[in-house]
């Protein structure tokens, strides 16, 4: 598979991007609470943020996505999907060594992502990629955590 490209605002493949995410994401229905942001991003939404962060892609189609948005201390990672089929092939790797590289490039220390509490195999798979949970965040109207916050160093 070819290297990572960055996709524009007007890239059609978004497309592709907006739906791979909402299949990845999908089994996380009635496991997690709040539901997921997914369900309220849009084509138009996904294309704004490809004009204020990066959207990041592998694959003809694609199979793999990342959205990384440069913040004042970190690289802040979201909405990482792999095609279901093609989980276990070392894709999502690929997406976060790309981020180490792009922290680096914008002279940033610190990639920063969240989880949700309720999915311990996505914690596991992010401390495998070298990620250490460093906090807990509560969505709004929650009386209780429902995301860890998870960083790793990109020294």
């Amino acid at each position: 598979m070819e290297a990572p490209e960055r996709l524009l605002p007007d890239d059609p493949r978004l497309a592709q991007v907006l739906a791979l995410i909402r299949e990845s994401f999908a089994y996380m229905d009635g496991r997690i609470d709040p539901p997921s942001s997914m369900h309220r991003l849009t084509l138009e939404g996904l294309s704004n943020q490809a004009g204020t962060a990066e959207v990041w892609a592998l694959g003809h189609p694609v199979a793999a996505c990342v959205v990384l948005t440069p913040r004042p201390d970190c690289l802040y990672l979201g909405k990482l999907a792999v095609d279901p089929r093609q989980r276990g092939t070392g894709l999502a790797r690929r997406l976060v060594d790309l981020a180490v590289a792009r922290a680096r490039a914008l002279g940033l220390p610190v990639l920063e992502l969240q989880v949700r509490v309720e999915l311990a195999e996505n914690h596991a798979a992010f401390a495998r990629l070298g990620f250490a949970r460093t906090g807990e965040t509560t969505h709004a109207g929650y009386d209780r955590p429902t995301s860890i916050t998870m960083r790793r160093a990109v020294a």
